[in-house]
């Protein structure tokens, strides 16, 4: 889940996820016979090596990794795969990310090819951007691949460096589903990334992260001018929750988050109605000190970070009144459920 830094790892920005506690896990077991059976609750669906062809259908994100690993030269054979997750598909919690980063891991320790874990999250996001259609960056394949829950990773996403965070003690992280599933690979988000390449390219830069002033964005036309001035804010406001954290300084999390939500709103232009209302709910909640939409919008969840032990309780008042506000069923999904229902 990401705390701040929005659409900016496919500008070469920066950002500031989190490893939570909901996961995603692939068992595999190799066949002779050259095909992949995929199986996740009742479904059973297969293809053939070799034979990898999107579909739309999750299992997209299967073999999108197998046809990615195969274009880097490593072999695969047959296998069975059985994939059981606990993250909501949809929600902004980066589910397609951490399907591919274990469908990776599970085919490295079952046929024994070197791969770090860096490149693990390079295979997983080239089968994504590549082979799903979702142009998204890099930041979910990493943090699902090198995060561990409870650590912020500040990740700069024009070198991978990464400063690993832990999260004050005094605080507890949250997410509450609208009740809107998105979908990365839907015409808004690819939209939108080729917007802010237009606006690179109308400045004469490669990608956002090189406009140091913003006064340089005056060139620009509307909508690409507020577009790109998000991006050139966010990356500020990932510096400073940075800051924040290293010092321990939770309340000050809020403005950034409250500035960062705006911003999404405003000048990106990715938020709803509805999340909007979550928003603002969290926001009146005296256990919550700060919130925001998380992931790339258009539907999914927002995150919350709240006095630490009361995240649920105010993640189940903001999801009950929002009931009653919007026609939508809202859905605490962090903390998880103590009855751990599957996603």
């Amino acid at each position: 889940m990401n705390l701040i830094g929005e659409h900016t790892d496919h500008q070469l920005g920066l950002v500031l996820p989190v490893a939570i506690g909901l996961r995603t896990a692939v068992s595999v077991r190799p066949r002779d016979d050259g095909r992949v059976r995929l199986r996740s609750g009742g479904a059973s669906v297969g293809f053939a090596i070799g034979g990898e062809r999107p579909t739309g259908a999750w299992t997209d994100h299967v073999a999108g990794v197998v046809w990615a690993l195969r274009a880097a030269g490593h072999e695969i054979g047959g296998f069975d795969a059985q994939v059981r997750s606990t993250i909501p598909s949809g929600a902004g919690l980066a589910s397609s990310a951490a399907l591919g980063v274990a469908v990776t891991l599970a085919l490295r320790d079952t046929f024994g090819f070197p791969l770090a874990d860096l490149d693990v999250a390079r295979v997983a996001h080239r089968s994504e951007s590549e082979f799903v259609g979702a142009r998204v960056g890099l930041m979910d394949h990493l943090v699902a691949s090198l995060g561990e829950e409870g650590v912020a990773l500040a990740i700069d996403t024009r070198d991978l460096g990464i400063d690993r965070i832990p999260l004050p003690p005094g605080i507890e992280l949250g997410a509450v589903h609208s009740g809107i599933r998105h979908a990365n690979a839907a015409g808004a988000y690819n939209a939108l990334r080729r917007d802010l390449e237009d606006a690179s390219a109308r400045l004469g830069v490669g990608v956002l992260r090189e406009v140091d002033d913003e006064r340089a964005l005056s060139a620009l036309p509307e909508p690409l001018r507020a577009r790109a001035r998000h991006v050139v804010r966010e990356n500020a406001r990932v510096r400073a929750a940075v800051a924040a954290l290293r010092a321990g300084d939770a309340a000050a999390l809020g403005p950034i988050l409250r500035e960062g939500h705006a911003s999404l709103r405003d000048d990106l232009g990715v938020s709803t109605p509805e999340l909007d209302t979550l928003v603002e709910l969290a926001w009146a909640d005296p256990d919550v000190v700060a919130a925001r939409l998380t992931g790339a919008g258009f539907g999914g969840s927002i995150v919350l970070v709240a006095a630490a032990g009361r995240a649920a309780a105010a993640g189940d008042r903001i999801a009950r009144e929002y009931g009653r506000r919007t026609s939508r069923q809202g859905r605490v999904v962090l903390p998880r459920p103590a009855d751990g229902a599957r996603a």
